[in-house]
């Protein structure tokens, strides 16, 4: 695998998934596990349909990929024009930002973090925004501010926006 950003200490290689569409069927298996109200099969979303959507380089939507030393996938994350809670005039928006149950806690999803913080600079994006239930990785000391609550399928989730200095 070529083209990605390592991080040596935990041996994480982060790709672009338009690097590795074989990925797809996977990562699509943990969205409907992870988010089975939406992409379950009751719910309104495709989840391979999505990814496939995020398979670009330049521009949005983009996803990327975290693989271990194993070349084992870990994690993923991505950076979209809107998500749930969006509303006209916010973006770009983190989302779909999941790392495998056995790896959580081990500084993957802050990786994965700080490269789509990276990408959207790169986009020329001066503002993040996202929304989660998960409000212990989210704080003001990594520049996340809580903006509003917003409903969703699985329960009311907040709105954060981060400024990308």
């Amino acid at each position: 695998m070529t083209g990605a950003a390592m991080d040596s200490e935990n041996e994480i290689r982060i790709f672009h998934l338009a690097d590795l569409p074989e990925c797809i069927p996977l990562l699509a298996g943990w969205f409907v596990a992870e988010w089975e109200p939406y992409y379950g099969a009751a719910g309104p979303g495709d989840a391979k349909s999505d990814l496939a959507d995020c398979c670009r380089r330049d521009g949005l939507p983009t996803a990327l990929v975290a693989v271990d030393a194993g070349e084992t996938v870990v994690g993923t994350i991505a950076l979209r024009p809107s998500s749930v809670g969006s509303r006209p005039g916010e973006g770009p928006w983190l989302s779909a930002f999941l790392v495998a149950a056995p790896r959580r806690r081990q500084g993957i999803g802050s990786r994965l973090v700080a490269v789509i913080e990276d990408r959207a600079r790169e986009l020329g994006f001066d503002t993040l925004f996202t929304s989660t239930d998960a409000r212990d990785f989210l704080s003001a000391q990594k520049g996340w501010q809580p903006l509003r609550q917003e409903a969703s399928l699985r329960g009311p989730v907040t709105v954060y926006r981060r400024r990308l200095d």
